[in-house]
């Protein structure tokens, strides 16, 4: 049989208010927390907002989360028996779910003058 974690993972916007949700999650020993969330998306729930891309694992950035309230990569985090609970990074603006808002302030104002405002 096999076992089952649980996952507490933070949903919603900053406008509709950020409300945890549970997922049971088959666990394998060594799964990081992104193997679990990305198993959520492709047999639970698809509206589950996470932004990664693998390409060369702890070097993108793009998957930072907090996990048990510890700033990680969801992709080296590794999922324990015992779950966790899984929220976006503190002070960037979330943008739904997961997903946050991780362009730099500079970045942010250099697209506005390319815009000529």
């Amino acid at each position: 049989m096999t076992q089952l974690v649980s996952l507490s993972v933070a949903r919603g916007t900053e406008e509709s208010g950020i409300t945890f949700q549970n997922f049971d999650v088959p666990f394998t020993e060594g799964m990081s927390v992104l193997d679990a969330l990305i198993w959520i998306r492709a047999n639970t729930d698809p509206s589950l907002a996470v932004r990664y891309s693998c390409i060369n694992a702890n070097a993108c950035k793009e998957c930072s989360v907090m996990v048990d309230g510890e700033v990680t990569y969801a992709c080296t985090a590794r999922l324990t028996p015992q779950g966790a609970k899984v929220e976006p990074l503190e002070g960037k603006t979330v943008v739904r779910d997961l997903v946050t808002d991780i362009l730099p302030s500079k970045e942010h104002l250099s697209a506005l003058f390319k815009k000529g405002r």
